[in-house]
């Protein structure tokens, strides 16, 4: 079948060149007549912005249909090259028109053996949005047709080559995969969308993981030389498997100075005219000059006043600035939802879909996540205070939490149904734990957030009070994520003028460090609604022992949507950059990111924007 233009395919564009566009991205279009699958005949034009398209047919256009698309002479669709990942030739074949064009065909050509609808085919691959849920990302591949072979290449090789100006488009990853995640089918997940990576020419290296821990320790053993062969590092599980990996990685090549411990916090607090601990966290302590600060003795030598790890995009060997914090450059790392709970893939891509989470990874899409710096003290014979260090990028939790993740390890066998039975038993058991508390004060811009110091807000009712704090909810291209305060940077305690720290010491049913939201099947707006991916702050939620009915309230409150779990008298709300604990008596554990740290005394720092990951923030 033949176009209506020219042999090639082109029509001239409107400042009269030849329509073979610009190679430098200027102004110039190319388009063409071609045929479309299951549409009919289209005009084609490309830019230096994307593709577009509008049908030549003049009838109803019956049966016209493209991945749910109607074609009409009145509709022009439109795809940007941002949201293409391939272009491949689709061999020599037949378009599936529908029956007005090819009658419409027929009156054109008469005599020509139209049928067969036959001619050299190529098809665009990229993605669609759902109307209802705009964080769900569908495949769309759009298959056009031409009777000349070089037309169909020379549109191919624009096509591909405005594709590889795409700016942090991976072009080999490692890819780890965790066989027994969620209900086992790690593998599977990986099989439904390595096709996707294999369209977009993706090298991938494969590792299928054999037992606990296996992913940790390559990635802590690679060569640098193969590290940066890599343009990322995908993990194909849950978020406790996405820590490990990343676990791995930094561990061995991220330095920075150590948070403060307990025992030092405490003693400043204590030393500074308080000789009995307070029952309620309303103890301040204000330092003014950098040897009085509490948190750091010892640890404040050779250290840069602010850090912003998102502005860390190179080889920190050639950034004299950022010389002290990677040995290598950074890498990027994606997830691809195969676990339980996937908090992380539903905070940064608003969608648990595999298919979403692999099209954010070979478009380049990239965010920054927030890390916490958790670091356990223990006492040993050779020094007093050993650390262990582990990083959390969602979650860390005492009480209530770490009896869930403690408890659900009986019954693994059970899969993600063992968090909903192991959560109820914990439930009724209703144990608390004495501990101590101390994080460091902020100053926010929201006038209704709660206030410091470890003092509650005005109640009203028995249980909760009547204020509910403004929410700015976190999206893509974030203004908050995005901006350059520098109040809110990582500052590695180096203590400027008015820090203040508080306290809060009781029992506590549940202690938690959201670092995002950690939206879920189970609490649909998160932990904290408002929490951020990339602000710098962590939000520490302090459960006081309280009633079974109390509490219950306060958990259906979490599981549903537009609830206000803390908005309760028994719920302490801190949003910090640092905090310390140590607990008194009876210990729970520690839940890390679905992983478990049994810590007596521990400390954190909130590293702003440590992980960059291939995602775009959840649109809705």
């Amino acid at each position: 079948m033949e176009s209506r233009g020219d042999n090639c395919g082109f029509s001239r564009s409107a400042d009269g060149s030849d329509g073979n566009g610009d190679r430098d991205g200027g102004s110039s279009v190319m388009s063409g007549n071609f045929f479309l699958d299951y549409v009919g005949e289209v005009i084609l034009t490309q830019n230096s912005n994307g593709l577009s398209w509008k049908s030549l047919d003049s009838s109803d256009n019956e049966g016209s249909t493209c991945l749910g698309i109607g074609a009409s002479q009145n509709v022009e669709t439109e795809m940007n090259f941002s949201d293409i990942y391939a272009v491949e030739f689709a061999s020599y074949g037949s378009l599936h028109c529908s029956k007005s064009s090819l009658r419409n065909a027929k009156e054109r050509f008469p005599g020509r053996r139209l049928h067969t609808q036959e001619m050299y085919r190529f098809t665009v691959h990229g993605l669609q949005k759902s109307v209802k849920e705009p964080c769900l990302w569908k495949l769309a591949g759009y298959t056009f047709g031409h009777v000349d072979l070089q037309t169909c290449q020379m549109w191919m090789d624009w096509l591909n080559y405005f594709l590889i100006k795409q700016v942090g488009r991976p072009r080999n990853l490692l890819v780890f995969v965790h066989p027994r995640s969620g209900k086992g089918n790690g593998c599977k997940t990986w099989e439904s969308v390595s096709l996707i990576f294999a369209r977009a020419k993706v090298k991938t290296k494969v590792i299928v993981t054999e037992r606990a821990g296996h992913a940790f320790d390559v990635m802590a053993c690679i060569s640098k030389e193969e590290l940066h062969s890599y343009d990322g590092v995908i993990a194909v599980g849950g978020d406790g498997f996405f820590n490990e990996i990343f676990n791995g990685y930094l561990l061995s090549r991220l330095k920075v100075p150590l948070p403060p411990t307990p025992s030092d916090s405490f003693h400043s607090i204590q030393s500074r005219g308080s000789s009995s601990v307070p029952e309620s966290g309303d103890e301040v302590l204000e330092t003014n000059q950098k040897e009085d600060h509490p948190l750091l003795p010892g640890l404040v030598q050779n250290v840069s006043n602010v850090t912003d790890f998102r502005t860390v995009n190179g080889s920190c060997e050639e950034n004299e600035d950022t010389e002290h914090l990677f040995n290598g450059e950074r890498l990027r790392f994606g997830l691809i939802p195969a676990g339980s709970t996937d908090a992380v893939v539903m905070c940064t891509t608003g969608a648990r879909d595999p298919i979403t989470s692999a099209l954010h990874i070979v478009l380049g899409r990239e965010v920054n996540l927030d890390a916490v710096q958790v670091v356990r003290w223990k006492t040993t014979s050779s020094s007093p205070m050993e650390p262990f260090i582990r990083y959390a990028a969602s979650f860390a939790g005492y009480g209530f939490y770490g009896d869930v993740i403690s408890e659900s390890e009986k019954y693994r066998w059970m899969g993600p149904n063992r968090y909903d039975y192991v959560g109820t038993k914990v439930f009724l058991k209703h144990r608390s734990y004495e501990a101590e508390v101390a994080y460091e004060e902020v100053e926010t811009e929201n006038a209704k957030s709660p206030p410091q110091n470890g003092n509650l807000r005005t109640k009203t009712w028995p249980f909760r009070n009547s204020i509910k704090s403004e929410r700015i909810l976190c999206r893509a291209g974030c203004s908050i994520c995005n901006s350059k305060d520098d109040n809110t940077l990582l500052r590695n305690y180096s203590c400027p003028e008015g820090t203040k720290w508080s306290r809060s010491r009781g029992r506590f049913l549940s202690i938690g460090a959201a670092v995002i939201s950690n939206r879920n099947e189970r609490a649909p707006d998160g932990l904290v609604a408002d929490a951020h991916l990339s602000d710098g702050f962590v939000h520490l939620i302090l459960i006081r022992d309280c009633s079974r009915p109390k509490y219950l309230w306060h958990l259906t409150e979490l599981a549903k949507r537009g609830g206000d779990p803390l908005n309760f008298e028994f719920v302490e709300y801190h949003k910090t950059r640092a905090f310390t604990f140590r607990s008194v008596g009876s210990e729970s554990v520690w839940n890390l990111d679905g992983e478990m740290l049994q810590a007596h005394q521990l400390s954190a720092q909130v590293l702003r924007g440590l992980i960059p990951l291939f995602a775009s923030g959840p649109e809705v």
